[in-house]
């Protein structure tokens, strides 16, 4: 086992806990040393030698040892590569100025936590509001540092749809980090023994500390250099076996394209998941034993201060794309039941399948059960599963920790409520179009705090005594909070005869997204 760095086995994800002293001792971050894995299993560890060459013709490679600087050489009857990836750090001017920093392996926390500690950082610039940007930001806030993120998108977290984003940008903003979206960094400047971050639109944030974390690149030059094949964007290219162009190569990790298995498209995923899984599958490949790699759903979870925010499967933005026809749903259940002490809702968007009801994704944020129910509608797209199935799910109940009728099942019913034709839904971009009137059932002490503009009020408990107020000609669209009283009063509208559809998630939904757009 040959590795250019000091650590063969480290836990970079839980470096931004590192710096924000989460964790603190930094050999909790070390998962195995170089001498167990020589003791226990026999394996020749090298670190801190370095993979020069690969001479795929004499099955031989150039490394160089650092201690001394000797160059030798070592052959190979199979090849593994686990290169990973780089951060990318854009040319820009001033990119090199000291306290420029990305974060992706232990030295890099460890210089991050000096320079904290001995420049008395009060000011902080992540550039980048993905996963990383979004772990850093909480650990430095954490640290009582004020923090400003930069996001060239128009909406954090960009492998989500926007209008799932908009409760992080309110989390962020009510903790204080002042969020800037829409704007790309063109460089940086020394002030004093200050920072000066330039953007874009003309803005100069000062500031004591810069985070990079606006992604990463494959570290595929030497698979480029011995001519393996690569991806567009420089992943080593594998077939379902994780062999390489080189039936004697095999790669695996950040470093590799793989297959999506919702949409069938092949990306990079730097997830430390699938590539633990891919090591497996290789080891197997080498040992004699026939495996096939699945392929990926991006399934992830990210802590954003006191939210939760994670995902799996296919997003809106990538099946619109495809010109896959799908259905969404929302819901805002509560972790647990309401009775119980300490509920909490979760803002929930599933996808699916139209034709067939097969679950194509989902993204779910809240403050408590996020990543449980990712987990059970990942493990619903792995094995096929359709929105009946999660109608039908049997999951582990009591009142602290779900309900009867858990959030997974009840977002499966109000998609398969829609795959029965039992209920009509209409989405945000929808809202009063095409002549049709928006009916409010909720309480009149709710429509004070949250009114939709131009709706027709008519609280659900008198909704039946007051069916001659609403017109037979034109379409009703009901509302409430969150869908489970217009669930009841659309079903009441279309038996007696009007044409009713459901505000899919309500008016929590529908300001959400006001704000998010």
């Amino acid at each position: 086992m040959l590795e250019r760095g000091p650590y063969v086995s480290f836990a970079n994800c839980g470096l931004p806990y590192y710096i924000g002293d989460v964790i603190s001792e930094e050999s909790s971050l070390l998962v195995t040393q170089p001498e167990t894995l020589r003791e226990r299993f026999d394996i020749d560890v090298r670190p801190e030698e370095e993979v020069l060459e690969i001479d795929r013709v004499a099955r031989r490679l150039v490394v160089r040892r650092a201690a001394d600087g000797e160059i030798y050489h070592i052959h190979y009857d199979t090849l593994v590569l686990s290169p990973g990836a780089r951060p990318i750090r854009p040319p820009l001017p001033g990119i090199d100025l000291p306290g420029i920093f990305s974060v992706r392996t232990v030295p890099d926390s460890r210089t991050i936590r000096q320079w904290i500690e001995t420049r008395g950082v009060r000011r902080a610039v992540v550039i980048g509001g993905g996963f990383i940007g979004l772990e850093m930001t909480e650990n430095l806030v954490r640290r009582g540092i004020q923090v400003t993120v930069v996001e060239r998108d128009n909406q954090l977290m960009p492998p989500l749809d926007a209008e799932m984003t908009v409760p992080l940008l309110r989390e962020l903003e009510e903790k204080g980090v002042r969020v800037v979206l829409g704007d790309s960094v063109t460089g940086f400047r020394a002030q004093d023994r200050a920072l000066l971050v330039e953007s874009e639109q003309g803005c100069t944030f000062a500031t004591d500390l810069v985070v990079l974390a606006i992604g990463v690149a494959p570290e595929s030059d030497l698979a480029k250099a011995c001519g393996l094949d690569t991806g567009p964007r420089g992943h080593i290219v594998v077939d379902g076996n994780l062999r390489t162009s080189d039936h004697r190569i095999f790669a695996i990790g950040d470093a590799i394209e793989v297959r999506h298995i919702v949409t069938g498209k092949k990306l990079g995923l730097p997830l430390a998941g699938p590539a633990n899984r891919q090591g497996r599958i290789v080891a197997d490949m080498i040992a004699g034993r026939g495996r096939h790699f699945r392929g990926v759903q991006g399934t992830a979870v990210c802590g954003v201060l006191d939210l939760t925010v994670g995902a799996t499967g296919a997003n809106e933005k990538t099946l619109r794309t495809m010109e896959i026809d799908f259905g969404a749903i929302y819901a805002h259940p509560n972790d647990h039941v309401s009775y119980y002490p300490g509920a909490t809702p979760i803002f929930i968007k599933l996808l699916y399948d139209k034709a067939t009801g097969r679950v194509l994704g989902a993204q779910a944020v809240g403050r408590s059960g996020v990543a449980r129910r990712i987990d059970v509608i990942s493990m619903a797209i792995q094995m096929g599963a359709t929105v009946f199935d999660l109608e039908e799910s049997e999951l582990c109940y009591a009142p602290q920790y779900g309900a009867a009728k858990d959030p997974i099942n009840m977002i499966g019913m109000i998609a398969a409520n829609a795959m029965r034709g039992d209920l009509v839904i209409t989405h945000w971009d929808d809202v009063a179009k095409n002549g049709a009137v928006v009916l409010d059932v909720r309480d009149d002490d709710e429509l004070a705090c949250k009114p939709i503009p131009g709706e027709i009020h008519i609280p659900l408990n008198q909704l039946r005594k007051r069916l001659h107020e609403l017109p037979r000609d034109r379409p009703i669209q009901v509302c409430c909070a969150v869908g489970a009283r217009a669930y009841t009063a659309s079903r009441l509208l279309v038996q007696h005869g009007f044409d009713a559809s459901l505000l899919s998630g309500g008016a929590e939904t529908w300001f959400c997204v006001e704000k998010g757009n």
